[in-house]
């Protein structure tokens, strides 16, 4: 289902987070939800902090949107996470999920899956507490920017996080790669960089509005992820089943998430 490019003004300008995380996060009807990618998205964020061993003082999470569930497992591991965002409502919004705010999306089910896969015994109220003194600010970020946080200039990163950005930012192939390069620079070599995108994608809708999304496949993002100078630690693609109700709203196939390691800066 093609649908024109919707570049970075039009997120700013229409892009509701609220509506975004009913369609997709709600604990009942939410498209990730009930096929399972948001499930998977934890289960291998969890792995990547505690079997693989990311941890390090300074953890960059671009593209974040209005949600928090990728950092739940990182705040264990990591002194401080920056976000890094595009639009300002959805940094508005990730700031006052972090605050625990009346009336803003209610994420209680999701943190205490994230307890549950840790075994530790930690509450949702003691989750929610560690992630909001761990997330130190939230910043501009336009990843299509050879310095994607420009002014500013940060110290390199141990970590950077991409969860389902790159592949709404860019309009093609080349244009990826080059994003995917930008967000490089602010990761140290020796550094972890998480990336995670829907395959085979076209496009997304919530509301009224339908966005376009950039078809990727998992032959592209190895090499793409490679030829950037990454050694690849985990790489694991979970299949989605059809379901044509679901497929309109959104029409990936499948969600693949890597976990690598930055050998040099290209």
């Amino acid at each position: 289902m093609d649908t024109d490019f919707t570049g970075k003004d039009v997120y700013e300008k229409e892009f509701d987070p609220w509506s975004y995380l009913d369609t997709y996060y709600n604990p009942i009807s939410g498209l990730v939800t009930k096929d399972g990618n948001l499930d998977f998205a934890l289960k291998k964020l969890h792995e990547a902090f505690t079997m693989h061993g990311v941890k390090g003082e300074t953890l960059i999470d671009v593209g974040h949107g209005p949600t928090i569930y990728q950092e739940l497992s990182a705040c264990e591991s990591f002194r401080e996470i920056i976000g890094a965002e595009y639009t300002d409502r959805n940094r508005e919004y990730y700031e006052k999920t972090l605050r625990n705010e009346p009336g803003i999306f209610d994420w209680t089910s999701v943190i205490q899956a994230v307890c549950d896969l840790e075994g530790k015994g930690t509450t949702v109220e003691e989750k929610r507490e560690k992630l909001k003194k761990t997330v130190k600010k939230t910043i501009k970020c336009d990843v299509t920017k050879s310095n994607p946080v420009a002014p500013l200039v940060l110290p390199k990163a141990d970590c950077v996080m991409a969860i389902g950005c790159l592949e709404s930012a860019c309009e093609d192939l080349d244009s990826y790669c080059n994003a995917l390069n930008n967000i490089s620079s602010l990761l140290k070599v020796g550094g972890y960089l998480i990336i995670s995108e829907v395959l085979n994608c076209t496009t997304y809708l919530f509301g009224d509005k339908r966005f376009s999304c950039l078809s990727l496949n998992e032959e592209f993002m190895r090499s793409a992820i490679t030829n950037t100078g990454y050694a690849i630690i985990d790489l694991e693609v979970f299949p989605r089943k059809y379901d044509e109700e679901q497929y309109n709203l959104c029409d990936y196939d499948s969600n693949i998430f890597v976990l690598a390691r930055k050998l040099r800066d290209i």
